[in-house]
């Protein structure tokens, strides 16, 4: 039972780092890919330590395979040489001595021929090692080449996008003005129009008003006839105004009388 808290509380907080490692790519999504970029760098890094110290340990082997099989190339060598002479020996005394020499040497060539296996053996996987981490290498290169260029792009992709956006809210921003610019001149020309309607109703008014003024007004021979003036006041009931002193003198004893 404690085994299994222990197990449950280390994937909850696995868990729980997990997310908040996501919440954070996805609050700087740049900032992480960089911080991943940097990681990559160093494991980068790391591995090409490695690959310096793979291929020093490749040529150490190398040379000591090398040494020791020319080591062994020369005794082989010596050893022939010795058989050559030999079998051209007529002499027992001296027979007997390069006998002797030749089978120390075989001896020797006996006694190293595993060393030489071995370091040839060695040098070998050292040699396969190096070129493991050099292709292990390459291949982190690239992906890290990759992934800046990946970036690099995101990045100019993300920058075309937040010009186009800008762009269109400029363009809708322009709309908006040509929609209010294109409404407030209708008001204006409905404005407009309401003053010419009521200016040339006031017009057609005072037109009217005139007309009728100079229809009711006395014509002009109305006034200076005083015969046509003296029958529009008796047609109208009044009597008209007189002239003379004497005519107004007859009009008060008519009233009298």
């Amino acid at each position: 039972m404690l085994n299994f808290l222990r197990h449950f509380a280390g994937v909850k907080t696995d868990q729980a780092m997990q997310a908040g490692l996501e919440a954070l790519v996805r609050w700087d999504p740049k900032g992480a890919t960089e911080a991943e970029l940097r990681t990559m760098e160093e494991h980068l890094d790391d591995l090409g330590m490695e690959v310096a110290q793979a291929r020093s340990a490749y040529d150490r082997e190398q040379k000591e395979a090398d040494a020791i099989r020319s080591l062994l190339n020369q005794r082989m060598a010596a050893a022939e040489m010795l058989q050559t002479q030999l079998s051209a020996e007529a002499d027992p005394i001296r027979k007997g001595q390069l006998e002797k020499s030749l089978g120390t040497l075989l001896d020797m060539l006996e006694d190293m021929t595993p060393e030489v296996e071995r370091e040839t053996s060695e040098a070998a996987d050292a040699k396969d090692f190096l070129g493991m981490l050099e292709s292990t290498y390459a291949d982190a290169g690239a992906k890290l080449k990759e992934a800046r260029r990946q970036l690099e792009r995101a990045e100019r992709d993300l920058k075309r996008a937040e010009q186009q956006r800008e762009l269109a809210e400029r363009q809708a921003e322009a709309a908006r003005r040509a929609a209010g610019l294109s409404s407030s001149t209708n008001s204006l020309n409905i404005a407009l129009k309401a003053m010419n309607e009521a200016a040339a109703h006031d017009l057609a008014k005072a037109d009217a008003a005139a007309s009728k003024a100079k229809l009711l007004a006395p014509t002009r021979p109305e006034q200076d006839d005083p015969n046509i003036a003296a029958a529009l006041a008796a047609a109208s009931g009044r009597a008209p105004t007189a002239q003379s002193a004497s005519e107004r003198l007859a009009r008060l004893k008519s009233l009298q009388g």
